[in-house]
């Protein structure tokens, strides 16, 4: 099956938006309010990897920076206006407090070996008034439970075949992944107006290959009608 069948068919069956898609809806509401403030954006990557969702706001950004525990390609985030190798969890003064307008942490909580300092971070380094939008798997899912806790040398090998690439494969934690964790770690690091939304997404991130691909879909609709198991969570903050 081609990657558009199983796009038709993830679209068909209706398991639920892209990650993408809740984020740029986020992403929207963060950029109208920071700029209703007045100037341009100061925006935060944090984690950034190879590419970054925020690159589509770059004509609204001031101050576009990314930060990640490694340095990416020479060129391949040719956007940025700086980029910081930092460890989100211990580089505490990575960045001056109030820093950023909007900090975006896309699918990278699941590695934090320390999520409370690094929530506490982000905050630290948002402006008031700030957002902050978080994607991550959720561990309530049964799937992503079962993945989490096979023993970590078994894991990378297993990582190289699910993700998209084998790049994309990274140490996981998976410490405060699940809605009302995750939700309790942010209140607890002061932000506000915190929400949570969930969505399927193991058969489009398990889609390099068709049996993984497959596997990710039957886990997508055994938990459909359950929103607190779902594979993936999209979070939404904001620092008083």
């Amino acid at each position: 099956m081609s990657r558009a069948g199983r796009d038709a068919l993830i679209s068909t069956l209706r398991i639920g938006p892209p990650p993408a898609e809740l984020v740029r809806s986020a992403l929207d509401r963060a950029f109208a309010d920071a700029e209703a403030r007045g100037g341009l954006v100061a925006a935060l990557d944090a984690g950034c990897g190879r590419n970054s969702i925020l690159a589509a706001y770059r004509s609204r950004i001031g101050r576009f920076v990314g930060a990640d525990v490694h340095s990416p390609p020479d060129g391949s985030l040719a956007y940025l206006d700086e980029f910081v190798v930092a460890d989100l969890c211990a580089d505490s003064e990575a960045f001056p407090p109030a820093s950023f307008d909007v900090i975006l942490s896309n699918f990278t909580v699941e590695h934090f070996a320390d999520p409370p300092a690094a929530f506490a971070n982000l905050r630290r380094w948002l402006r008031p008034g700030g957002h902050l939008v978080i994607t991550t798997v959720n561990r309530r899912h049964p799937f992503v439970r079962s993945y989490l806790g096979i023993p970590p040398r078994a894991r990378a090998r297993l990582q190289r075949l699910v993700k998209t690439t084998a790049a994309d494969a990274h140490p996981l934690v998976g410490a405060c992944n699940d809605p009302r964790t995750l939700q309790a770690a942010l209140a607890s690091a002061g932000f506000t107006s915190v929400d949570i939304q969930t969505t399927g997404h193991l058969a489009r991130a398990w889609g390099r290959r068709l049996p993984t691909f497959t596997l990710g879909l039957i886990g997508d609709l055994a938990v459909k009608p359950v929103a607190s198991r779902r594979s993936t969570i999209v979070a939404e903050a904001v620092a008083p």
